[in-house]
């Protein structure tokens, strides 16, 4: 095709696309028109092609240049933009959409936490009157056998504090998904890992002070319990939301509940990743670590404070906007 006709016909979409990137310089890509996003995206890739035709058959280096020029631009317009909006997105999911749906949907939570602290306070008492009680809630004689010598074994912790760390937050994690998978079964399934979990909390706490130093394993405990507690009892009451969605979907159908629950849930569940491997790092590294009591009560104040502040005032700003 010769150059004068090849630019003929080209160059009313050359200029359209030069309008557009104009008009980006002055706004965000969100704020175009949906039409003329889809546009941007369909000029842009007839532009780089018209770029790919003229490097093959035009001798004019000008008119290779000029579209070299708008193809970049054109690029680094839209791909910038769709990194920034992503970044923003997942600024204000931990900013703000996180701890919104924490609190629309804080009595599911409040009901797996309340579920596990029936179940700590059956395996404490059970196993504070008698310690066979341990056995039927399957704490194992190896832990019985460390337990009864007067072993402090989360103090091994010392030795490999990255290991141990790193060891604690995936066991976190993986709690925390089989609780909300298991929303898949009615809900039961995460009732069942709720009660399983506070059963062996109540029961190993219990043996401890049996055995003469149980305040040294609530010691150990309290520095991060306050986060990973909380994201256990979230990561159930996300379960539980799921199972809500399919026993009582309400005026929705049992598709449409699974599906703006389940995406609840799952807003649930990464905000809580980030939470565990905070928790993670002070179990490895602060909780067994030799220093004074009194340090690791105030690393769990600060760090309940700081976390019910977010939890609870996080994205209120928004919400008085909206």
């Amino acid at each position: 095709m010769p150059t004068d006709r090849f630019i003929n016909e080209r160059k009313g979409a050359w200029r359209r696309l030069e309008e557009l990137l104009r008009m980006l310089d002055e706004m965000s890509l969100r704020r175009l028109h949906r039409e003329e996003v889809r546009e941007l995206g369909r000029i842009y890739r007839r532009a780089s092609s018209d770029l790919a035709i003229a490097r093959a058959e035009s001798r004019d280096p000008r008119l290779v240049n000029y579209l070299n020029s708008l193809v970049i631009r054109a690029h680094g317009r839209i791909y910038r933009t769709e990194a920034s909006e992503g970044g923003k997105r997942l600024r204000n999911f931990f900013l703000r959409d996180f701890p919104r749906t924490f609190r629309k949907t804080w009595r599911y939570t409040a009901t797996a936490f309340a579920f596990t602290l029936v179940f700590s306070l059956i395996g404490f008492f059970g196993t504070r009157r008698d310690a066979d009680f341990s056995e039927l809630v399957g704490i194992s004689y190896v832990m019985r056998d460390k337990i009864n010598s007067g072993e402090h074994w989360w103090e091994s912790l010392n030795e490999a504090n990255q290991i141990g760390g790193a060891a604690i937050m995936t066991n976190n994690i993986q709690v925390m998904f089989n609780a909300f998978a298991l929303g898949a079964t009615l809900g039961l399934g995460t009732l069942l890992v709720m009660a399983f979990n506070g059963l062996n909390i109540g029961a190993v706490l219990a043996l401890t002070y049996r055995a003469g130093f149980g305040n040294d394993l609530v010691t150990f405990m309290v520095g991060h319990g306050v986060i990973e507690l909380t994201c256990i009892f979230i990561a159930g009451g996300a379960g539980l939301l799921v199972g809500s969605a399919i026993i009582a979907p309400g005026d929705l159908s049992r598709f449409d509940a699974l599906r703006l629950r389940g995406r609840e849930a799952v807003h649930l569940i990464v905000g809580c990743i980030p939470l565990l491997v905070v928790a993670g790092t002070i179990e490895g590294f602060i909780s067994p670590a030799p220093i004074h009591p009194a340090f690791k009560f105030a690393t769990a104040a600060a760090t309940g404070v700081a976390l019910y502040t977010y939890l609870l005032l996080g994205g209120r700003e928004a919400e008085s906007r909206g």
